[in-house]
């Protein structure tokens, strides 16, 4: 059972997913489709709610970034990584890997 679907996920704008007790952060750039732990590791504040650029998502509340395809904090106030998990695409269907 997918996730999600392809479609569901606008280039550029972050999504909130639910699976198996852990937030998650999915985002489209392109043809690639991107997760990581939703949670900021300097807050509280949702990922899924901040903007993205380039390869990186910037958490709203503070300005730090998360490169997408490590989970590497790349700008203060951040500096903890996040994790990220592997995204399968097959046709329409979109499925993270936990």
């Amino acid at each position: 059972m997918p996730d999600l679907y392809l479609d569901q996920l606008e280039s550029g704008r972050p999504l909130k997913l639910e699976k198996d007790g852990k937030t998650i952060c999915v985002t489209r750039i392109g043809h690639e489709v991107f997760a990581i732990d939703d949670t900021c590791s300097h807050s509280e504040a949702s990922l899924s709610e901040g903007e993205i650029v380039d390869f990186k998502i910037q958490c709203w509340l503070h300005g730090a970034e998360f490169d997408l395809r490590t989970g590497e904090a790349v700008t203060l106030p951040a500096n903890i990584a996040l994790a990220t998990y592997p995204v399968k695409i097959q046709a329409n269907l979109v499925t993270v890997e936990i």
